[in-house]
């Protein structure tokens, strides 16, 4: 009987231990994210009564913010620090952890929800400084991107601070993330760098981009139509010009990477295109399917294809790959299938489901992941 093939490992860093500082908080950003998750379900609300009742009245309108500042925030921020080895760059996620912290634990006689954007806002703003850093050691197209993709999320940050609505504050935060997984993917064309037109054609993306954040609140309808078009266009080019095109042909890690990011940008181009139609004023059902095709379908299957190299380097410990990855990165796309195709039809129990489905596809991947960590350590 032929012995069974170890499974492969993502790449990890030989060290010896975890720092101290980083599990907490990446336990941090994972109790918002569950926290976000829980918001989300009530907020739908789920298709069966959720057996735990929301902790407070205001808690379905922490979703945004616990998904987005308390745990991409400090994920992303996490990393930053790691990368950049400076011990004043952990003070962003401790700030933008700890205001997911007190969204979720309620301060005496209230004040949460403004403690949680102080907090959230100083620590985009250590971010900025971050980047500050790396674009001064290193002058780039692709550190210049993360770098106006952080200062999008201080924007955001400040504004939902100063009490403007979530919805005028989304634009920010999307540009926060779209820009940052757009810088690092064209940090890696590097090796086979686009033509001068391919160049021009990233640039002139991020400006449309630019440019329909500064017309937001102001003239909302051509601000949303804008960052559609903006969408739109960094997709088209992250399909034309990303190296997934190529290593999708190899196996293992290589080659679920590379499934993922593909699928992202298609999700790219469908929140682009639901916000061609969004309507000027109020949340409706197209801003519903940019949303998620953003957020779940563009950002979460990024974050499935990166965590296999992300989670040892942070943590410094070794992860296995394995086959199972598949079924949380389908699930999660089943699930999209439902909500932006409910929400385009007007149809109540596609969304219901479709929202449910991709929570349990999170969890699923958090299951993944610490089976992977574990099979690697054994």
């Amino acid at each position: 009987m032929a012995k069974r093939k170890p499974a492969r490992s993502a790449p990890t860093t030989p060290a010896a231990g975890t720092p101290l500082l980083r599990l907490p908080l990446l336990v941090l950003g994972i109790a918002s994210l569950l926290a976000g998750l829980w918001a989300g379900l009530l907020r739908l609300p789920a298709p069966w009564p959720l057996a735990v009742p929301a902790p407070r009245a205001d808690w379905v309108l922490l979703h945004g913010p616990l998904m987005v500042s308390a745990f991409l925030g400090t994920v992303i921020g996490l990393e930053r620090a790691v990368g950049l080895r400076r011990r004043w760059a952990y003070a962003g996620p401790v700030l933008t952890g700890l205001g997911g912290l007190v969204l979720i634990a309620g301060l005496p006689g209230g004040g949460e929800i403004v403690w949680g954007a102080a907090l959230a806002t100083a620590g985009s703003a250590v971010l900025v400084g971050v980047f500050a850093v790396v674009v001064a050691r290193q002058p780039a197209d692709f550190t210049a991107t993360m770098g106006l993709g952080a200062l999008a999320w201080l924007m955001g940050n400040a504004l939902w601070l100063a009490g403007l609505p979530i919805a005028d504050v989304v634009p920010w935060w999307m540009a926060f993330l779209v820009l940052t997984i757009a810088g690092e993917r064209l940090e890696l064309t590097r090796l086979q760098p686009p033509s001068r037109l391919g160049r021009a054609l990233f640039r002139g993306a991020a400006a449309l981009l630019v440019v329909g954040l500064l017309l937001h609140p102001g003239r909302p309808g051509l601000s949303w139509r804008l960052v559609g078009l903006a969408f739109v266009g960094l997709a088209a080019w992250l399909l034309r010009y990303d190296i997934a095109r190529r290593t999708v042909r190899q196996q293992g890690l290589t080659r679920f990477m590379a499934v993922c990011l593909l699928g992202g940008y298609a999700w790219l181009a469908v929140a682009g295109l639901s916000l061609l139609v969004v309507p000027p004023h109020g949340p409706s059902l197209p801003y519903d399917a940019a949303l998620h095709a953003l957020f779940l379908g563009f950002v979460f299957v990024m974050i499935f294809a990166h965590a296999p190299v992300i989670f040892p380097a942070v943590l410094r410990q070794p992860m296995a790959y394995t086959p199972g990855f598949y079924a949380h990165l389908a699930l999660l796309h089943v699930s999209l299938l439902l909500r932006v195709g409910g929400d385009w039809a007007g149809w109540w129990p596609g969304r219901q489901w479709g929202g449910t489905l991709a929570v349990l596809a999170i969890l699923l991947f958090l299951a993944n992941t610490v089976l992977a960590l574990r099979a690697a350590r054994r």
